[in-house]
């Protein structure tokens, strides 16, 4: 931005050359156009060279100050992608315990679960097998 602004000063000072030496006529000493027209560009040159100078300065100290505050933010978002990793593996861990507790116990209750419906199912077998075998014999001896 600065820079722009040397360059709209260097503009202005071109401009008004000729302006100034149109001025020549009320002056009271003998000076030719050529020497004010030298005289201005002198000037103009110097100040484009001060400008310059300056302009210079003030981007070098905003780089450098650009770059001071990039390198903080990239050392705070380091350190806090490193806390949430570890805040994740330690979420990880927790769920995989409580996971496995959980199959275990399911495990355990599905087991029982099967063992009772087996014993249920196998007396239920002897019970019909029982009333089948009854009920045969008195088909048997009523064909008699």
């Amino acid at each position: 931005m600065t820079m722009k602004m040397a360059g709209v000063l260097v503009g202005a000072l071109l401009m008004a050359v000729p302006f100034v030496c149109g001025q020549d006529a009320g002056s009271s000493e003998k000076r030719g156009a050529a020497t004010e027209v030298k005289d201005a560009s002198k000037t103009a040159a110097k100040d484009t060279e001060k400008g310059a100078k300056t302009a210079a300065k003030h981007t070098e100290m905003a780089a450098n100050k650009t770059g001071h505050v990039t390198k903080a933010a990239a050392k705070k978002t380091e350190t806090d992608t490193k806390i949430a990793t570890k805040d994740t593996e330690k979420a990880a861990k927790a769920a995989g315990k409580d996971t496995e507790k959980a199959a275990d116990k399911t495990g355990q209750v599905t087991e029982e679960a099967a063992r009772k419906t087996g014993h249920g199912v196998k007396k239920g077998v002897k019970g019909i097998g029982h009333g089948v075998k009854k009920g045969t014999d008195k088909t048997a001896n009523a064909l008699k």
